[in-house]
């Protein structure tokens, strides 16, 4: 455990679950955990105990929020899951706390499956059905033209990301076709409780975290991690954008949330501290952000960024949201007016301190 992980209480300690198994949180909330291919090898999955008006008949099982990746994988565990973690009762509703592939990628099996309705907010929604289509934009080809206006040159790495077309639509094979909205301050019955719908913006397009203020338990999704920064990055679909901004802002909507509120994570381990945590997020910014500013004494591109924040070798995935976060810096200062922002004669923007 590191200095700033120690300074947080992890409630449950060491425990985990394991692929296809459950931890009880509290009575009717139960923790599940599936694989991922990455180097973020995890998804947390969360499950409450419910039961949902269908065509005028209370239907009785399980809401779940968030799926999983759309992964061989992840379908075994399901599985494994539904048969001994959930004692075969169904799954009465599926929410998606956002459109990113390890949140998404089974809602369409799932809920067609069990012909349970898909929650979500528009926002994600909408961007879930664009990236699940492929459309020119968000797609892998797309993002060349972006990533070489900021400095990416790398031939070979540059063809790995063109060729992930499909990577979104191979681990979210399929989406629901419909969905009921979720809003900001929207209060949702699940489980007998009021769970209010707290959006959070430049991770994803408009990402529901849920906070049951009766069990003092906020499922934050990606807003708020334990242990690694959420990334928050620049896309070729808005390449203006000021996500960095959108999401320090977003912070701010936790505040009157009680310090000791159990914290349930997307990723790592349950835990309290949640003001303590937020707190370590913004440092962690503004330390970067110094550090962005200070290499920028002469023209900086993206690119030449990425090695001055991330001091690891990264593969073509890794690399696509390292560059696409130090973008995010670069733009949060840039429209603070810390940066100009300009094209050089090869045709790349670089950035460099007023």
């Amino acid at each position: 455990m590191n200095a700033l992980e120690s300074q947080l209480s992890y409630a449950f300690g060491e425990t985990i679950p394991v692929p296809g198994a459950v931890v009880e949180i509290v009575p009717g909330l139960r923790w599940a955990r599936m694989p991922l291919p990455f180097a973020l090898d995890h998804v947390n999955l969360w499950l409450l105990q419910d039961a949902v008006d269908q065509s005028g008949a209370l239907r009785a099982g399980w809401s779940l929020i968030d799926t999983g990746a759309g992964t061989d994988a992840t379908r075994t565990a399901w599985e494994q899951l539904l048969a001994d973690g959930l004692a075969g009762e169904p799954l009465v509703r599926v929410i998606a706390t956002h459109c990113h592939p390890d949140h998404v990628g089974l809602a369409g099996w799932l809920c067609e499956r069990f012909a349970a309705p898909f929650w979500t907010t528009t926002g994600e929604f909408g961007f879930m059905r664009m990236m699940a289509a492929a459309l020119p934009g968000v797609d892998g080809p797309s993002a060349i033209p972006h990533f070489e206006r900021h400095g990416l040159r790398d031939a070979a790495m540059l063809d790995q990301m063109g060729s992930r077309r499909n990577y979104y639509p191979s681990l979210v094979p399929s989406v629901p076709l419909a969905y009921t909205r979720l809003q900001d301050k929207q209060d949702v019955t699940i489980g007998g409780q009021l769970w209010r719908v707290i959006t959070g913006f430049g991770h994803s397009p408009e990402h529901a975290s849920l906070y049951c203020a009766n069990l003092n338990i906020l499922v934050s999704g990606d807003m708020v991690l334990p242990r690694i920064s959420t990334n928050v990055s620049v896309f070729a679909v808005e390449p203006d954008g000021n996500p960095l901004q959108l999401y320090l802002d977003s912070l701010g909507k936790f505040a009157d949330l009680p310090d000791d509120v159990l914290v349930l994570p997307s990723h790592g381990k349950p835990f309290r501290g949640l003001h303590t945590r937020i707190r370590q997020l913004r440092e962690h910014h503004v330390d970067r952000l110094a550090e962005v500013l200070a290499a920028c004494a002469v023209p900086r591109s993206a690119a030449e960024i990425v090695p001055i924040m991330f001091r690891r070798p990264l593969d073509a995935h890794q690399l696509s949201f390292a560059l696409g976060e130090a973008l995010a810096h670069l733009h949060q200062l840039w429209y603070d007016g810390q940066l100009t922002r300009v094209t050089n004669a090869d045709g790349v923007i670089v950035f460099t301190r007023n």
